[in-house]
């Protein structure tokens, strides 16, 4: 390494240094302001909470045992419809891809179920699957399925037309174009997908243990709501954005991971 790439390197972990400092600084100014204006009554502590009285909240439920109950819930109703909602979508996306005809008979179809408050067809889903965790994972799904079927379907359509047409000069069938070409080609845009459906799988997730959960952290902030422990309610709102900053973070991870390897 010569001294030049070494100060490079050296100025970029600096760099990186500096920028996770500045958040850790924001991140704890915004905590101590928050639990001061609690404190001094420039808020009203019941209407904002506070930091601290967060904390009373999660050590109560902490202590009798059930805040990790509602935590595995959510994550469960949560992972389990971005995992259906992204492998659904990427198989329907193949199919559009393998056959031309059906996914341009399809397509105005696909816009109006994106363009589509999948929250509204909510209490149908319930109506339809049965009022628990199956409704909450599929309106989890279809929040996210059709996101997925038309990102991944727009990269493969983005693939370089002259190396598919290279392909097939040198004989290669359907199957080997998709598995040496298309696919290779729009990973990138599966993990932009998995991205957006991090988001969206917790929206659906939360939307459907509003109407009709009994555990998870949509629970505590609906039934906290209704008994006016607020308390309650922001100590669930935290915990769900540290959850889905970490699986985001996950696919992050993923993503460099391919970066690197590719």
């Amino acid at each position: 390494m010569s001294k030049e790439h070494e100060l490079y390197v050296k100025k970029v972990k600096r760099d990186k240094l500096k920028v996770t400092f500045f958040r850790l600084v924001i991140l704890l100014g915004f905590i101590l302001l928050w639990e001061l204006a609690a404190d001094m009554k420039w808020v009203d502590p019941f209407l904002t909470s506070s930091p601290s009285r967060m904390f009373k909240s999660f050590l109560s439920f902490y202590e009798d045992g059930t805040i990790l109950r509602h935590i595995w819930v959510t994550c469960y109703e949560t992972i389990l419809g971005f995992s259906l909602g992204t492998i659904l979508g990427t198989i329907i996306a193949i199919v559009l891809w393998w056959f031309p005809f059906t996914a341009k008979v399809l397509d105005p179809y696909l816009v109006v179920l994106n363009a589509l408050p999948k929250v509204a067809l909510a209490p149908i889903i319930i109506f339809w699957v049965g009022n628990g965790t199956s409704a909450i994972i599929v309106i989890a799904l279809l929040i996210s399925i059709v996101t997925t079927i038309i990102s991944v379907f727009t990269g493969f359509q983005d693939v370089d037309r002259e190396k598919i047409l290279l392909m097939k000069t040198f004989q290669a069938n359907k199957i080997q174009i998709l598995k040496y070409l298309i696919i290779p080609y729009t990973i990138p845009v599966l993990i932009s997908a998995l991205k957006i459906n991090v988001g969206l799988s917790w929206v659906g997730v939360i939307m459907g243990e509003f109407l009709v959960a009994r555990e998870g952290l949509g629970f505590l902030i609906v039934y906290g709501g209704q008994i006016s422990q607020l308390d309650m309610v922001m100590m669930s709102i935290v915990l769900l954005s540290i959850i889905a900053f970490l699986m985001y973070k996950l696919v992050a991870i993923i993503e460099k991971k391919y970066i690197k390897e590719s």
